[in-house]
């Protein structure tokens, strides 16, 4: 089957490339040519990748190139990105056609897209997709919004690019149900309904990397006991130092948990390869990007009245990880001068 994909960044390039491993054909297209240029020369190797790839240069090049009915997948950044592009396609495509945003939309957006697009006679799909840099050996997760017909005519695509079953053991009971979800992809719902359930799932994503992360740090800071800390009236004192004489090697204790804990995940399969790779993560500063997502799941559980404690404080977490509670807590220590003469100390620890 044949799919243009736009946006050729590190997910872009990668479902493209899955595709052509299994002989479909991909026409592609990013703003900067020398991406596309890089997959069709990878292309020429029959070997590597069975598939053709067809490099277009310019939108309406690439428009051309596709068959009818054209179905065409975006992959670019979320938000003005994502609109011009849609924006800019509507008005050169045709009824019959479908148009995937792959990305990371706000799922709002997909509701009034579709609506817009429909008057055209276009389809539009929204598809929240999970697998990252790993997702060309290992396949994405989809989670799918948009009309029945035009999903269902996507599924050689979508089977594709999925995971599959895999070695992961059914569930208890699956052998009775039908549907794609034990494979790897879903359709959740009308427009909307695949961004809206990827969007909860980020939001997922960081309360369980929050709760590595504390854990992890608390193990980290075990040893406090054997350091020297400075006697001061304005911190409270470790009581009981005995207590806390651990060196725990974090690299091992993430890989244990890995081996039949009910904590294992692939979360914690990726931090015990970040451990190993460098145990003190001295090569990362500390600054947690949120791309969206873990927002506007707050948001939709504050209009739900559906308590989320734990994902908002995860949320909250990144934005502190950048220095925005720099000025708050600028602002405590100053309040605490002003009604105690408490002045700001800098322990000195020694081990």
């Amino acid at each position: 089957m044949q799919l243009g994909v736009i946006g050729l960044g590190r997910m872009g390039a990668n479902i493209a490339r899955r595709l052509l491993r299994s002989n479909h054909e991909c026409v592609v297209f990013n703003r900067t040519p020398e991406k596309a240029k890089q997959l069709a020369s990878e292309g020429a190797d029959a070997s590597q990748f069975p598939g053709r790839v067809i490099a277009a240069y310019t939108l309406d090049d690439f428009v051309q190139k596709l068959d009818k009915p054209r179905a065409i997948w975006l992959m670019v950044p979320a938000g003005d990105p994502t609109e011009d592009m849609v924006m800019e396609l509507a008005q050169k495509l045709e009824a019959g056609d479908i148009l995937i945003d792959g990305g990371n939309s706000y799922y709002i957006d997909d509701i009034r897209r579709a609506e817009s697009l429909k008057s055209k006679g276009i389809s539009y799909v929204d598809i929240g997709t999970s697998g990252g840099v790993w997702g060309l050996e290992r396949g994405y997760c989809m989670m799918i919004g948009g009309p029945e017909a035009a999903v269902r005519y996507l599924d050689p695509i979508l089977q594709t690019l999925a995971p599959g079953q895999g070695d992961i053991s059914r569930t208890l009971g699956r052998d009775q149900v039908s549907g794609t979800a034990e494979q790897g992809y879903l359709h959740c719902g009308s427009n909307g309904a695949g961004h809206f359930v990827k969007m909860v799932h980020n939001g997922i994503e960081y309360g369980i990397m929050a709760a590595y992360a504390e854990g992890l740090n608390i193990l980290h800071h075990a040893n406090v006991g054997k350091q020297q800390r400075a006697a001061s009236a304005e911190s409270t004192p470790l009581r009981n130092s005995e207590n806390y004489q651990y060196d725990f090697n974090l690299p091992d204790i993430a890989e244990v948990w890995r081996r039949g804990s009910v904590i294992a995940s692939w979360l914690l399969d990726l931090t015990a390869i970040a451990l190993l790779q460098d145990p003190h993560l001295s090569t990362f500063t500390g600054q947690v990007s949120d791309s969206g997502e873990g927002r506007w799941t707050i948001m939709a559980a504050i209009d739900e009245g559906t308590p989320a404690p734990v994902l908002s404080a995860a949320l909250y977490q990144r934005f502190s990880s950048r220095g925005e509670d720099e000025f708050a807590s600028k602002l405590l220590s100053a309040m605490r001068y002003q009604f105690g003469g408490h002045l700001e100390e800098h322990v000195e620890i020694s081990s």
